[in-house]
C-alpha cells in the first residue's frame, strides 16, 4: 500500500491547486460536464489526453484503447461515442495516434504478445490495405506512416457508424478530426480536418485527399 501513497498525496495537492487557482471549480464540475469534444486516443501513458490540448477537467470527453481503433463491433467505444454524440452534444471528434506506437509497431511487424494479437489484427488490416505505400519507406518511416494511417482509417470508421449519420442527417453540428502526436517533441499535428458531412466522409473514404493533410512521415528527411 505505501507505493500508491505518493498518488493520494499528488491528488491532494492537485485539488488543492485547482480550488486555489479556481474557487468552487469542483463544486461546479460535479453538478454537469459539457465538453465540446470527444477524444478516441490511444491507451499510452506518455499521451495523456487533456494535458497535451491544455484542457482542464470536464472540457474533454475521453476514449482510449490500444492503438487508437474504431471497431464497429466494439461496444464500448461506441457506447462512449454515443453518449457524447447524443446526449452530451459534442461538436467535434478527434481520434488521436501518436508516432512511435507499440500497438502500430507490433502489427507492422507481425510481433505476438498473447490476446492483443487479435485486437492489432484491425491495425494489421490498416496495413494490408496500405502496404504498396508503407513498404518502401525506410524502416522508421514505415511505423511512422503506419501510424498516420491508422488515424485517417479511423476517422472513416469513426464517419461510418450509424451515430455519426444519424447526427449529419439531423442536422446536428459535428466535425470529425484526426491527429497524431509526437511524443518526441509533444506536438500535435493535424492530419484529416473537418469531415462534417455525408458527403466528405464518402469523399475521404474513396481515398479524396482535399480534407488530409500530408504527415510527417512523407516529408523529406
Amino acid at each position: 500500500m505505501s507505493s500508491l501513497t505518493s498518488l493520494f498525496e499528488n491528488n491532494r495537492r492537485w485539488a488543492a491547486k485547482m480550488e486555489e487557482g479556481t474557487p468552487g471549480f469542483f463544486q461546479s464540475l460535479s453538478n454537469q460536464q459539457a465538453p465540446g469534444y470527444l477524444w478516441i486516443g490511444c491507451s499510452d501513458s506518455r499521451v495523456p489526453a487533456n494535458e497535451i490540448v491544455g484542457l482542464a477537467p470536464g472540457e474533454l470527453f475521453v476514449h482510449r484503447n490500444v492503438a487508437n481503433v474504431v471497431v464497429h463491433s466494439d461496444l464500448n467505444c461506441l457506447s462512449v461515442m454515443q453518449y457524447a454524440v447524443d446526449v452530451l452534444k459534442v461538436k467535434h471528434i478527434i481520434v488521436c495516434g501518436h508516432y512511435n506506437c507499440g500497438g502500430v509497431n507490433a502489427a507492422l511487424q507481425n510481433l505476438s504478445f498473447g490476446l492483443i494479437d487479435n485486437w492489432l489484427r484491425h491495425v494489421q488490416d490498416v496495413y494490408l490495405q496500405h502496404r504498396d505505400e508503407v513498404d518502401p519507406l525506410s524502416e522508421s518511416k514505415q511505423r511512422a506512416r503506419l501510424s498516420e494511417l491508422n488515424v485517417m482509417d479511423q476517422v472513416i470508421n469513426v464517419s461510418r457508424t450509424t451515430i455519426v449519420q444519424e447526427a449529419w442527417k439531423s442536422g446536428q453540428e459535428l466535425s470529425l478530426h484526426g491527429f497524431i502526436y509526437d511524443v518526441k517533441d509533444g506536438l500535435l499535428h493535424h492530419l484529416v480536418e473537418d469531415v462534417d458531412n455525408t458527403e466528405d466522409a464518402r469523399a475521404l473514404h474513396s481515398g479524396d485527399l482535399r480534407k488530409v493533410n500530408r504527415g510527417v512521415a512523407l516529408l523529406p528527411d
